[in-house]
């Protein structure tokens, strides 16, 4: 297919039902097709920016050139698809128009970087190999370089497999195109006519000799680049080229600290034309990026995909197609019947960002437990202490006794939380974390200082025992030594217990566990997370604890993920997660404190020692 030569100067759009970008825009605005809020402002940008007289203008030809070559060349492999022409479903049009359609006042393609999120099976790959296809033949680019590019090799083939599959399914692609490798271990597509060439690539890419010079990059799975190496790589290499892009895929992820949560975070600001639009996706139409496209699949707050079918396609724009409610159906009745599953259910299919990648505890669980505690001044209560080393988090969390219910004890709890000051602001940026806003409405301690000052714990302590009857301060080895030295000096004479915070020890047991364990049939047992754990959930479940609404806590909570031994004893995993759980550690010690290493119905009878 021969390329078409870009205008020279805008023309102003068609009507015409040919308009098949400005079709989808329309049908989504006008609520004629279901689409979550960031899909909703990703065509209210494109018909806003039709409007636009600053030099962006929309070609129709453009895009429409870029759908022939989809429809009139490329075929689909494999399923019920084998061997048929690729067409091209409305999101998938509004896509492909967007990034061949808009131009700049010289007449060079606006977009220079697409983001894509959406559920699985709704044929992300299959694109993305047809634009890199596309590039490579029929863009009008000599010399193109076309990279796909995932976390791992074996990732970046499977988007790879699919344009080679696509090449053989298609006569005029098939003898224009040769391949390097035999059927099925293909690992180079060569376009000799101009020179150009597509192919997977590793993290190894411009380690060793020349560096790359893409045309297009296809990055697949961004949710599982470990860091923006191998993007910044490719990247880096566009200022060989006019007319470059960067062409992202990817399902939801659960990991805020990453590659993806950042591109997510733009891509979200972007369509909205509101840089709060995380918080609230209103759309206000200002340009923050006239270079990035977005097509982000959410659903809308109150959105309840285990049981209401209708939200399904606004993370699945081909429902019908290429995934079926039948499918979904079955999907979200696992999820109802292993609650295990149930986050990855959510990400990969119904696109939303989970706290964790398994995590330990649901908002649903959550959010009833969370109000306003008054503590009872003189009353007895449980401390956990959870030592940071230097420039993290030190959290205390306390619980109180306040009653009985079908002969369990009930608690309320709450928290204090301490970080340094002098590095709060760098932190925050980081850790991806409001620090400052939390300093501000009291909920975290920043004194002066680049590490933790363990003086402002102990005095803390010290006004605890100063107001209440403290029984017990569980704690852990870490950092312990160095607090000693404020503990003297402040003059503290409190029940230091150690809580060994990982699943393989158990702190040795007080005097009044052996008691305990001497009036019952048991030997006598320490404190240890698996243990504290369980007791924290038992009574989350059952509504048996208030937690003091604090944002430092529901991070926590929110973030924390679990790590397993062959046993099925678990504990909160800090390297595992995707914040600071902290507060969620010193919670589980408290409680763990308060219930004296009493085991739980559901406690595992091997036990490492």
């Amino acid at each position: 297919m021969k390329p078409r030569r870009a205008r020279k100067t805008p023309t102003p759009p068609t009507a015409s039902s040919a308009d098949r970008t400005g079709a989808y825009a329309k049908a989504v605005v006008a609520g004629e097709i279901i689409a979550g809020p960031h899909v909703r402002n990703a065509c209210r940008r494109h018909l806003d920016d039709l409007k636009r007289t600053d030099g962006i203008w929309f070609d129709p030809d453009a895009a429409a050139h870029a759908f022939g070559f989809f429809e009139e060349v490329l075929k689909l492999s494999e399923g019920q698809f084998e061997g048929q022409p690729f067409h091209l479903e409305p999101s998938q049009a509004f896509i492909i128009g967007s990034l061949f359609g808009w131009k700049r006042a010289d007449g060079r393609r606006r977009f220079r970087r697409a983001y894509i999120e959406q559920g699985k099976g709704n044929g992300k790959s299959p694109v993305a190999g047809g634009i890199g296809l596309f590039g490579m033949t029929a863009a009008g680019e000599a010399g193109a370089q076309i990279y796909a590019a995932a976390a791992k090799r074996e990732q970046a083939g499977i988007l790879f497999s699919d344009a080679v599959k696509m090449v053989r399914q298609s006569p005029a692609l098939a003898k224009r195109l040769e391949f390097s490798g035999g059927p099925g271990r293909e690992f180079n597509i060569a376009h000799h006519g101009s020179g150009s060439f597509f192919r997977p690539v590793s993290r190894d890419t411009g380690k060793t000799g020349s560096g790359p010079r893409p045309y297009f990059v296809l990055a697949d799975e961004i949710h599982e680049l470990p860091d923006r190496s191998i993007i910044e790589v490719l990247e880096r290499g566009f200022k060989f080229r006019r007319e470059p892009l960067l062409f992202m895929i990817t399902n939801s992820g659960s990991d805020r600290n990453s590659v993806a949560w950042e591109e997510h975070e733009h891509a979200v600001k972007v369509a909205a034309g509101n840089i709060d639009a995380l918080t609230d996706p209103t759309y206000l139409g200002e340009v923050l990026d006239d270079t990035s496209f977005s097509y982000v699949c959410a659903l809308d707050d109150g959105d309840d995909p285990l049981n209401d079918p209708g939200c399904w396609i606004k993370a699945n724009p081909l429902l019908g197609v290429t995934i079926t409610a039948q499918y979904l159906t079955e999907v979200v009745a696992q999820a109802r019947s292993i609650p295990g599953q149930l986050n990855g259910i959510l990400r990969l299919h119904f696109c939303v960002w989970t706290d964790a990648e398994t995590a330990w505890m649901t908002r649903a669980t959550l959010e009833p437990l969370l109000g306003e505690v008054t503590p009872q001044l003189g009353a007895k209560v449980w401390l956990g202490l959870d030592l940071s080393q230097n420039r993290d988090i030190t959290a205390l969390a306390a619980v109180q006794k306040t009653g009985e219910r079908d002969g369990k004890p009930c608690f309320d709890a709450w928290i204090e939380a301490w970080t340094p000051g002098d590095t709060l602001a760098a932190r925050a940026l980081r850790d991806k974390q409001p620090y400052p806003v939390w300093v501000r409405d009291g909920f975290l301690h920043a004194p002066q200082g680049e590490n933790i000052n363990f003086r402002h714990v102990a005095q803390a302590l010290a006004e605890y025992d100063r107001d209440y009857d403290v029984q017990m301060v569980a704690y852990d080895r870490y950092a312990f030594r160095r607090f000693e030295e404020d503990i003297a000096e402040v003059g503290l004479n409190l029940a230091f217990v150690e809580h060994p915070q990982g699943g393989t020890k158990r702190g040795k047991p007080t005097q009044a566990m052996k008691q305990a364990a001497e009036s019952g049939t048991r030997e006598p047992q320490g404190l240890w997370m698996p243990g504290s754990v369980r007791q924290l959930e038992e009574m989350m479940l059952e509504g048996r604890i208030r937690l003091q609404r604090s944002p430092v806590l529901i991070s926590a909570i929110m973030s924390a993920v679990i790590e397993t031994d062959r046993w099925d004893n678990y504990w909160l995993s800090k390297q595992r997660a995707t914040n600071k759980i902290d507060a969620a550690v010193a919670l589980c010690m408290a409680v763990g404190a308060a219930m004296g290493g009493a085991p739980t119905m559901a406690e595992p009878e091997i036990i490492l020692l």
